[in-house]
């Protein structure tokens, strides 16, 4: 006979229907936008050189974000993504986490990997695919990874990392090593299969992974009224008997300590976590999007109220650990390091033409080899059609 977890629960006799919208999910909040905190709020203990750490993290990925736009719009880039208005959500996360623990990120994270170390030149060796990507160009602009940093390549299609990171976190669970995995994704994510999938064999199989959803609004232009009729993300997670949480991911210090407190069940418990941090994207969903075709710009401003960057500024002066004059030294400092270190990086050329086709088999297959072949003949016949420097020809 068919049994359930509940099998010993109390029965009813009686037809009885229980509806979805009996419970409301609340909303963990530390920090005011004035820099004050609520009253009675639990404060993560967060000392000042890591929180200007975090702080840096962030400011950088928003000079980042609003340089690269700039360069996708002069066409020296073809393709970005912005991360404007969720960076508390993505690096007050990634702060809380063990530097060893997997991040596996949607495509917006960039906060996370540059919070880890990743330097400015080395995401511009990806957004410009040249000879020092560690890609080898092989992928699309913010399309990062390291293997260093723990941080797995980006894969385009949606939601794919949710079950990887089940997978990964049970491989982490075998080996007893004390880390656990967090994947990002948004709240439009969660509609695919592999939400559902990656959160029962999680459940089922108690492995230590942080489920983060970026509640964001907007999957690209459909809002989250027309998503799903349900109280957010955060509840589903009780339906596959999960702990979760929902933060203001505005609030850098009720992130921060969330991701901590998530953490400590997934590793000390081997338990899935599911984090919603309600947030806002203030950017278009890419550099080919058009947000002012589904969205006001009086939605805008009211959200650009609460940027979380301004509101830990706020915090950290209060505490007396910032200044206005490092403000300002920081952001120049910041714009002319990227705009010095992409000019340097669109100029480097792209990886070697040969570089196509290894990696994968220990010795390049006939198949392939041919290919290669014909493709270099091509390019010989039509040089005036490609780069002279046509993808490292010259080293083949």
């Amino acid at each position: 006979m068919p049994t359930t977890k509940n099998a010993n629960s109390s029965s009813i006799h009686t037809p009885t229907f229980i509806r979805g919208d009996e419970f409301h999910f609340p909303i963990y909040k530390v920090l005011k936008q004035d820099g004050t905190t609520y009253r009675g709020a639990v404060l993560p203990k967060l000392d000042q050189e890591k929180a200007l750490r975090i702080y840096r993290t962030m400011v950088f990925t928003r000079v980042l974000d609003e340089r690269m736009l700039a360069a996708q719009r002069q066409g020296r880039l073809s393709f970005y993504m912005q991360s404007t208005g969720e960076e508390a959500t993505v690096i007050g996360s990634a702060a809380a986490l063990d530097d060893a623990d997997m991040i596996m990120a949607q495509y917006r994270e960039q906060g996370a990997l540059a919070y880890r170390g990743f330097t400015t030149d080395q995401f511009m060796n990806q957004l410009f695919s040249n000879e020092l990507d560690y890609g080898k160009g092989r992928q699309m602009p913010i399309h990062y990874g390291s293997r260093d940093l723990h941080y797995m390549t980006i894969s385009s299609p949606l939601a794919t990392q949710i079950p990887q990171a089940t997978g990964y976190a049970y491989g982490q669970k075998l080996d007893g090593g004390g880390h656990c995995t967090i994947t990002y994704f948004g709240e439009g994510a969660a509609s695919e299969g592999d939400f559902h999938a990656a959160l029962n064999m999680a459940s089922v199989h108690k492995v230590p992974v942080i489920f983060l959803c970026r509640n964001n609004g907007y999957a690209i232009s459909t809002p989250s009224s027309e998503q799903f009729a349900a109280d957010g993300i955060a509840p589903r997670a009780l339906g596959y008997r999960m702990h979760a949480i929902r933060v203001d991911g505005n609030d850098i210090l009720a992130v921060y300590q969330a991701t901590l407190e998530a953490r400590k069940i997934a590793v000390e418990q081997n338990e899935p976590v599911l984090v919603e941090a309600m947030s806002y994207r203030l950017a278009a969903h890419s550099s080919s999007d058009d947000p002012s075709g589904y969205r006001s710009k009086k939605e805008e401003e009211a959200w650009r109220e609460k940027d979380p960057i301004l509101r830990m500024k706020l915090w950290l002066q209060k505490k007396k650990w910032w200044s206005e004059e490092e403000e300002k030294n920081l952001q120049e400092s910041l714009r002319r390091e990227v705009l010095e270190t992409m000019k340097k990086a669109e100029k480097r050329p792209p990886p070697p033409l040969d570089s196509l086709v290894t990696d994968v088999y220990d010795e390049v297959p006939p198949q392939l080899a041919e290919q290669l072949s014909k493709l270099k003949a091509h390019i010989r016949k039509y040089p005036d059609a490609y780069p002279k420097s046509a993808g490292g020809l010259k080293h083949g």
